[in-house]
């Protein structure tokens, strides 16, 4: 598929294919650095060298895109991915994310006045070191997911920082289809995240609208979150295809759609080579439609299961 936005290929030797992010090719597989933080998100790692270990591992495997905020910590991702891997190698994109603030008792209040996302911006350059941010997202919604509203004001701001040169691509996360959209009609979109895995299937529309216009869906939580996924079709599919479940799961989501880019968490290096073996796994189509049971079944009315 090619597209003025982005394009991806499932040729070469990278597993998984790869995708145009902004102006750079990355493979699909990426990684989310927000459980490098302590409990809650919030203070510091349990284990500081293994974090910038974590770290280093990812860069050494061929992973290419990092996602993070300043609000994890908060400031403890971006500072650690600047002690392990600044001077940043030219192929890496680092996403992050703006739209919210961390409060005392570790809430994310929303934080999206013009001034508070410009203060932001500053503060993802400084703790990062860089004179320019790759991607940068707009957090909408809260907690419970998007709500409704328009992000105008909000995206028209980050779209001025784009001009002035301090953002070089623009994504939205936490949105629904009309914020998308309303987005759109403001700056180029470069990739939307939201919440999507085997058993919240929401956004299969969007995914597939947004893949006919090469822009990246980034599923956030693509392993269930704080809440794990399980599943006997799961289990299952794994035991034959001799891999983790979570390694299953995040190879359902690459087969889901050539713009699926998967950024999963981890505080150890075990689980990140897991993670990143997955891009190489293949399914059969009847494992595929067994594990796309799992979300029909997910979105039935209770009782109807």
């Amino acid at each position: 598929m090619s597209s003025t936005t982005g394009t991806t290929s499932t040729t070469g030797t990278t597993p998984g294919g790869t995708w145009i992010l902004g102006d750079r090719t990355v493979p699909r597989v990426g990684y989310g650095a927000m459980q490098l933080a302590g409990p809650g998100v919030m203070g510091p790692p349990r284990d500081h060298d293994e974090a910038v270990a974590v770290l280093r591992e990812v860069v050494a495997l061929g992973v290419a895109h990092v996602d993070t905020s300043d609000a994890y910590g908060p400031q403890v991702t971006n500072r650690l991915i600047r002690e392990a891997l600044h001077p940043y190698p030219a192929d890496l994109v680092v996403a992050t994310k703006v739209g919210a603030r961390r409060d005392a008792a570790g809430g994310w209040p929303t934080a999206r006045r013009p001034e508070e996302l410009r203060a932001q911006v500053r503060g993802n350059l400084e703790s990062l070191g860089v004179d320019a941010l790759d991607l940068v997202y707009l957090r909408m919604g809260d907690a419970t997911g998007p709500g409704a509203g328009s992000l105008g004001e909000a995206f028209e701001t980050l779209a001025e920082l784009r001009q002035e040169g301090l953002i070089r691509h623009l994504g939205v996360s936490n949105v629904t289809a009309g914020q998308v959209a309303e987005a759109r009609t403001i700056a180029p979109v470069v990739a939307v995240q939201n919440m999507f895995h085997l058993a919240h299937r929401d956004d299969d529309a969007l995914v597939d609208r947004l893949a006919a216009d090469g822009i990246a869906f980034v599923p956030f939580f693509p392993l269930g979150g704080f809440t794990p996924l399980q599943s006997d079709t799961l289990s299952r599919v794994a035991a034959e295809v001799g891999a983790t479940p979570a390694a299953v799961a995040l190879a359902w989501l690459l087969h889901r759609s050539p713009n699926v880019l998967v950024i999963p968490g981890t505080s150890s290096r075990a689980h990140l080579r897991q993670n990143v073996d997955a891009a190489a796994l293949r399914l059969t189509g009847e494992q595929l439609a067994d594990l796309d049971a799992i979300g029909r079944r997910a979105a039935l009315p209770p009782g109807r299961a």
